[in-house]
């Protein structure tokens, strides 16, 4: 009988971990993930809105995103 643990999906340590790296900035947390793109998209995409202040939208869809990744 082993015990396994695991670091993916909703909840997990992993995931809690990017979902607040994603929150102080976004795309860290998929960065983390080993998601190369969508870290790039959000990075990017935050910045750009930052300049017309709705770069909280991002920072939110980040976090979400990051929580909720199935690996």
């Amino acid at each position: 009988m082993s015990t396994e643990i695991t670091m993916q999906g909703p909840g997990s340590t992993g995931n809690v971990i990017s979902a607040l790296a994603s929150f102080f900035y976004p795309g860290l947390g998929q960065l983390i993930q080993g998601r190369w793109i969508s870290a790039l998209v959000f990075f990017v995409t935050a910045t750009a809105l930052w300049f017309v202040l709705l770069g909280w939208i991002m920072h939110i869809w980040a976090t979400i995103d990051a929580a909720r990744f199935r690996g």
